[in-house]
């Protein structure tokens, strides 16, 4: 059992990230013209917009929370919040953020299977990647009842351990997540999963944010 949690958890990470990453740059470098969101908007926009924007918003929500929750060393947030406050406020928070993602993701699953439209135009991929989000969403949102169960905050600084120990290339990241639930390690893989798949499908579009958009300058437009 420690094998596995060792290979799980020490090793798929890193294989995971690097998938990650060096499939995003040999897609950008040689299949451009398949690097985008393939949005079917345009096909059916009934529900779209109000389905979009709530999965959207929720994911983001998501993404950065665990993002600073898990990176933020203990010493950095413990001057001005307890470790169960901050449990608590992940709960809340994040709960929150995660029935948002989880109606807009099911509203767009729906949608993708259910348009005849939409569907006939949808790709395997398209459709396995929505089935994977809408996994993982489900899962985070079952962990909350457990996380309730230890106020304490002792798994959270376990995951949070796990998760800097990774980034700082420790090699006894995985002992941190011996003893936690199997809720959290399930939840844990699909989410490193989804890193695996994500140079295969249209999940790339995430890299080209139009974060130029607002800087750039204004297009002249002339009459004849």
């Amino acid at each position: 059992m420690s094998y596995i949690n060792d290979l799980l958890f020490g090793v798929y990470p890193y294989i995971a990230g690097a998938i990650f990453l060096i499939g995003s740059w040999i897609r950008y470098d040689r299949e451009q013209y398949t690097w985008r969101a393939s949005s079917s908007q345009m096909l059916s926009s009934k529900g779209f917009r109000m389905a979009s924007n709530l999965f959207h918003v929720g994911v983001l929500f998501i993404f950065f929370g665990h993002l600073v929750g898990l990176l933020t060393p203990h010493a950095v947030y413990e001057p001005f919040i307890s470790t169960g406050g901050k449990q608590l406020l992940a709960i809340i928070s994040g709960g929150i953020a995660g029935v948002v993602c989880w109606v807009g993701c099911f509203l767009l699953l729906k949608r993708r299977l259910g348009d005849k439209r939409v569907r006939a135009t949808s790709t395997k991929a398209d459709i396995f990647i929505l089935i994977l989000l809408f996994v993982q969403v489900t899962l985070g949102l079952l962990t909350i009842p457990f996380s309730m169960g230890h106020l304490d905050g002792s798994v959270m600084l376990l995951l949070a351990g796990w998760a800097q120990s990774l980034v700082t290339l420790q090699a006894d990241a995985a002992s941190h997540l011996v003893n936690v639930g199997f809720i959290y390690k399930l939840h844990i893989f699909v989410g490193l999963t989804m890193f695996v798949v994500f140079p295969f499908t249209r999940m790339v579009h995430i890299w080209s944010a139009p974060v130029k958009y607002f800087a750039r300058g204004y297009q002249i437009v002339r009459q004849r």
